[in-house]
């Protein structure tokens, strides 16, 4: 078979910038495009006729014999070697890194694999650099480890010198005991901040590479976009950079409001607010992260709330409950805000009909870092209903809420009216 096709595709074909491969059931090439042989060192039209199992390096070419011949068996669209590393051997035996795609077509009423090949060189390269990163932040976290340990062990000496205090003298027996009991809460202290140092390590480690892979991936492939009519594929690499470093923002910000609440610089100052204004405002500013279709209602007993209490706060917990509807929604889907009051009480309502809560694991939801099974592939820290949890506290409020798997999730605040 030679290596032609229809004219009106044959510009597509040749146009490609992954290398294409029509392999026939001998494992034989019987078409390639020029991207093909570019990757791989040869000629134009070199290829036609080679064997397929020439392009992989020969210590695994009867594994790939095997793989083949499965694939022809019980074919799909798939991706090649899923969880394992594969290289591309060149014509000058240099060996590379690539990602394989598979595919079957019938030509001429007889079915061939279809092969997509990209170099993976430079994203290997990105993912070394953040491995090494990694490796950093876990040096990191031992070094914190041994502060605790030395830390741990001077609090234990001065434990020991107050009990060589003279216990007979009262004065010193309550010195003693507050010391004592002074050193217990540090030591708390200190084991829980190496606790949460240590998870939050394991999660910047994990959340963290994600989008600077993303980030890094797009800006080397926006440097290979710089012809005329590119400005497409340019602008869409510029928008998974801007969402990436959105992630990054979400994440630290949600890291600087638990570290200004546990160091106690949060300060609640009370103010006559219009709610139903600022939620408005609320909405406006989450335009950019609602999915396509998404709708949200506001339902109110009455359209000019005025409530004294503490504009950023209120802002902070909507802002969050808000996101956190949105993200685990689908597209199409309406999340409504519910707000009632009476003489003694405000009552704020945030209904989804997301992907809800597992009931089992309901009980673990405002504690730190906890996130539930269902949203382990959601981009997110298990911070947000902790910090929450918190402002809603410091109002002297109620949260709760109640939760269906694949029905969505309703979060409840009641904040009473003190003036």
């Amino acid at each position: 078979m030679k290596n032609e096709h229809p004219d009106p595709y044959k510009a597509v074909f040749e146009a490609c910038e992954e290398g294409i491969f029509v392999v026939n059931k001998e494992g034989t090439i019987v078409m390639a495009n020029r991207a093909s042989h570019k990757l791989f060192g040869y000629e134009e039209n070199e290829l036609i006729g080679l064997s397929v199992e020439l392009l992989v390096p020969p210590g695994v070419r009867h594994t790939h014999v095997k793989d083949r011949k499965a694939y022809e068996a019980h074919p799909s669209p798939r991706q090649m070697g899923r969880g394992r590393d594969l290289s591309g051997r060149r014509k000058d035996g240099s060996e590379f890194p690539v990602e394989i795609s598979l595919n079957m077509a019938q030509i001429e009423d007889v079915y061939h694999t279809l092969a997509f090949v990209i170099d993976i060189s430079e994203r290997k390269k990105i993912e070394e650099a953040l491995k090494k990163s990694e490796e950093q932040l876990i040096v990191y976290a031992a070094e914190l480890e041994k502060r605790v340990t030395k830390r741990t062990q001077d609090l234990d000496n001065t434990i020991r010198q107050l009990e060589r205090v003279n216990a007979d003298l009262e004065d010193q027996v309550r010195i003693r005991k507050k010391a004592e009991d002074d050193t217990r809460l540090a030591l708390s202290r200190e084991r829980e901040l190496n606790e949460l140092k240590s998870r939050f390590v394991s999660m910047a480690s994990h959340e963290f590479r994600t989008p600077l892979s993303t980030m890094l991936s797009s800006a080397s492939l926006i440097e290979r976009y710089k012809e005329s009519g590119t400005e497409e594929k340019r602008q869409k690499h510029v928008n998974k950079i801007k969402s990436a470093i959105s992630n990054l923002t979400n994440i630290l910000n949600d890291f600087l409001s638990l570290s200004k609440l546990e160091e106690g610089k949060v300060g609640v100052e009370k103010e006559d607010i219009k709610l139903n204004e600022v939620l408005k405002d609320i909405i406006d500013d989450m335009e950019d992260i609602c999915k396509e279709g998404h709708k949200i209602t506001i339902n109110a007993d009455n359209e000019d709330i005025v409530f004294h209490t503490d504009e950023k706060i209120i802002k902070n917990i909507l802002i969050n409950l808000l996101s956190n509807a949105i993200k685990y929604s689908e597209a199409n889907t309406e999340i409504t805000i519910t707000l009632k009051e009476d003489p003694n009480l405000l009552s704020i309502k945030v209904k989804d009909q997301g992907i809800g809560i597992p009931e089992g694991e309901q009980k673990h939801m405002f504690e730190r870092f906890f996130r539930a099974k269902n949203a382990t592939n959601i981009q997110g820290t298990g911070l947000g209903l902790n910090i929450v949890k918190k402002y809603v506290d410091m109002l002297e409020g109620e949260i709760t809420f109640t939760s269906k798997l694949n029905e969505g999730t309703t979060f409840s605040i009641d904040l009473p009216k003190i003036v």
